[in-house]
Formats: structure tokens, sequence, C-alpha cells
């Protein structure tokens, strides 16, 4: 950040009073501009014994086969969101379930979190973010296409959980290989 959005003036560089990490400070009105990690929601949408995925229509990853999911946004709930994305990649209305999994991805300042849901109805259809909506089951599932690496993880968990018919809350750390 270069500018303050507050007043305008440039910001400095530096670690505030009682602070622990360097923040975009501004001196001429005061403001510290923090910057916290974005959250992504969505779900593992379910019918029977298969999960929808969706094809992406959008970098990154394009052509990739995904959880339907994205950015949650202001004025909305965990729950609210992950229904919105998976409408709007989906074409479908889904039964929100209870939340599933959550994967922190510090290094690039995302926190992932999925909510199981039942697909109530047959309506699914490609959108402007998926060049295809499909159901797969375990045996078909597209391994070596997902997109993001907290997919796969999901997925196998998913139907491991759901051969014993518990689904618990579990917390992921997705870090990068040094």
């Amino acid at each position: 950040m270069k500018y303050c959005s507050e007043c305008g003036s440039p910001t400095v560089k530096k670690i505030p009073e009682d602070d622990n990490r360097e923040r975009d400070c501004c001196e001429s009105c005061g403001v510290i501009h923090y910057s916290n990690p974005k959250i992504i929601v969505g779900t593992v949408p379910i019918k029977d014994d298969s999960i929808l995925l969706c094809k992406r229509a959008i970098e990154p990853r394009y052509g990739k086969w995904t959880l339907p999911g994205g950015f949650l946004e202001n004025g909305e709930t965990v729950s609210q969101g992950a229904f919105r994305e998976t409408l709007e990649e989906t074409n479908t209305e889904v039964e929100m379930g209870e939340l599933y999994a959550i994967f922190n991805v510090p290094q690039i300042n995302q926190v992932y979190m999925l909510y199981l849901a039942k697909v109530i109805k047959d309506d699914y259809s490609s959108t402007s973010e998926s060049l295809e909506v499909k159901f797969f089951e375990e045996a078909d599932m597209p391994w070596e296409e997902l997109a993001f690496p907290f997919v796969p993880m999901a997925l196998k968990n998913f139907f491991v959980d759901h051969k014993v018919g518990e689904y618990p809350l579990t917390t992921h750390t997705i870090e990068r290989r040094k």
C-alpha cells in the first residue's frame, strides 16, 4: 500500500507500538492498515454416494475440477457465502449441512471453510464460472485433474467418513514444501 485509504497521504511500513508485525501506517492521520487472511467458503455437495464437482471456467487452474467455493463477501455468514458460491458455480440450490473441514493455507493468507451440503434437485448446470458440473463417485473421481491441494484432501476424507456414516469437523494446514 502506497497511500492511506483514509486521507490519501503516503504510508510507511513499520511495526506500530504494542504490535509485533510490520504494517502499512499513515503518519499523517495515524491509521494502521491491517492486512488479514481471506476466507474462502464452499461445500461438499452430496447426492447418494456422489459428489458434485465443477470444472473451472476461470483462472487459476482453468479446466481443472474443484468443489464449489469462493471468497466470503462482507455482510455474509460463512454458511450463506458457501450456499451462494455453490449456487453461482452449479446453478442449483443445496440443503446446507454442518461445517465439515477447515484448511489453513498460511503461505497465501487464506482459510478455506467447507460445509456438507445435500443436492436437492437435478437442475445443476454449467455457469460463467464452471465449464462443466458433474457428479462423481469415488471410483470415477478425476484425481489427477483436481484444481487445488485442499480438494483431494477433502474428498478422500469425505469418502472415508461416508463409509462410516460420521462426519467430524477436521482442521488441516497445507504448507508449501521448502
